[in-house]
């Protein structure tokens, strides 16, 4: 039974390390897609929240903006975006880029393509980094109980 743990903890934390790199690449193609449809709104930020999440090795604070636009088609679109510059206050208005068929995914950052493949990039190889601990953790695990196995 406790051999099952040095599988299934493992396997659990692959896959969340997966889905973080999943989720990555969809939200930088989804900046990409608002960056080069080339339609632009000026959209107002509704409110600003935090939230904080602690951990031993101390507190992370993450800004949240919700802004509100209508698009040239004339829908009023609402999306929340976190990461921006604090700087933006309740009130402001920003440009926007989005795109004419998923106007719910735009984005409020600044197109930045290069800094957008060299987050994602970074990002995938820490999931790498965690999946190939992952992995080769579950293989140390196998040959050692292989080996008290043979005892």
């Amino acid at each position: 039974m406790e051999i099952f743990f040095f599988y299934a903890v493992p396997l659990v934390i692959a896959g969340g390390a997966v889905a973080a790199g999943v989720m990555t690449v969809r939200r930088g193609q989804e900046r990409s897609r608002a960056w080069n449809s080339g339609l632009v709104a000026e959209a107002e930020c509704l409110r600003v929240y935090t939230t904080t999440r602690r951990t031993e090795n101390g507190s992370y604070t993450t800004h949240h903006f919700v802004f509100e636009f209508t698009t040239a088609e004339g829908v009023t679109v609402r999306f929340e975006e976190a990461g921006l510059s604090t700087t933006i206050v309740q009130g402001d208005v920003v440009p926007v880029h989005y795109s004419a068929d998923r106007p719910e995914k735009a984005t409020a950052h600044e197109p930045s393509p290069t800094a957008n493949v060299v987050g994602t990039v970074g990002k995938l190889v820490f999931c790498g980094v965690v999946v190939a601990f992952c992995v080769v953790f579950m293989v140390v695990a196998n040959s050692m109980n292989d080996a008290m196995g043979d005892f």
